[in-house]
């Protein structure tokens, strides 16, 4: 469904094979750990949601995206993006980051500011807080899904957390993306996201947003499944985001019922993806990773 493929195995998750190194990240690693787990898909929908507070944000996907027709389009680019950098060589990962930001350059206008009196303010994709929110919004929603619904991260560094090593870990893919100061510890994510506080505000276009996000035009089977996934990232969101978005958590056992779905989920897929699998094919051949 996220893929971007009806078949769920992509051409790009072929091309985590290739390449002649290690990647930026490898097994044993937090990042490896995380994005590499079933709560990912959970994630996903909540930084989607989360991404719709900041105003030059939610006006690029408003002006440059079908996100009416493909509610979901954007969210199956993103996990492209996300895995391939988790998993991939850095040739491979240089290849799908020029990809995102030849895409990211047409990405640009106007949007409403606060106040009815002052002039449009003007955005682009490349702006550095604009880079910074979608990495941070992800980096937490990443977090706080397998806060709830994963295991222990490995701790890869003296002195950190497991959530700390995912926050220094991870950094790499904001400066990827040409972000100059990413968090590097789950402090400084809970400041950084704390720092937008200002900015953040919901307002028609975020409604709309949010209509096709919480209810998209999913065949019927899918439903369910991610009406309660919606749910469980709406769940775990902090009370004031939840408030700002207009959503309320759910009445129902949304946690409960999300673990059961990522349960499902699991004994289907399989609790090894595809791309990790690629990914140890690619480390195998180069002698890093027992066959």
């Amino acid at each position: 469904m996220l893929s971007g493929d009806p078949h769920g195995e992509p051409e790009w998750v072929h091309s985590i094979a290739e390449g002649d190194d290690a990647g930026y990240f490898g097994p044993g690693s937090a990042v490896w750990h995380v994005n590499g787990g079933i709560p990912v898909i959970v994630a996903g929908v909540r930084a989607l949601l989360m991404q719709t507070l900041h105003p030059g944000a939610m006006a690029g996907v408003h002006d440059h995206s079908r996100y009416a027709e493909d509610p979901l389009g954007r969210l199956a680019g993103t996990v492209r993006w996300v895995v391939t950098t988790t998993f991939g060589s850095t040739q491979t990962v240089g290849h799908e980051t020029s990809r995102v930001s030849r895409l990211h350059n047409r990405v640009k206008g106007t949007y409403p500011s606060g106040s009815a009196k002052d002039q449009p303010t003007r955005y682009s994709a490349q702006d550095q807080d604009l880079v910074a929110w979608v990495h941070i919004v992800f980096t937490d929603a990443f977090l706080a899904a397998h806060r709830q619904w994963g295991d222990s991260i490995p701790i890869t560094a003296p002195g950190e957390s497991g959530e700390d090593s995912y926050v220094r870990e991870w950094a790499m893919a904001g400066e990827l993306m040409g972000l100059t100061h990413p968090p590097r510890s789950r402090a400084e994510l809970q400041s950084a996201l704390e720092a937008f506080g200002p900015v953040l505000r919901a307002d028609d276009r975020v409604k709309e947003a949010l209509r096709f996000l919480t209810k998209p035009p999913l065949p019927g089977p899918a439903r369910i499944p991610y009406a309660i996934m919606v749910g469980g990232a709406i769940a775990t969101m902090e009370p004031r985001y939840r408030s700002m978005l207009g959503l309320k958590r759910p009445w129902w056992p949304a946690i409960s019922l999300t673990r059961a779905v990522l349960w499902l989920t699991g004994a289907v897929l399989g609790t090894e993806s595809t791309s990790r699998r690629r990914a140890k094919e690619r480390l195998a051949r180069l002698g890093l990773f027992p066959g």
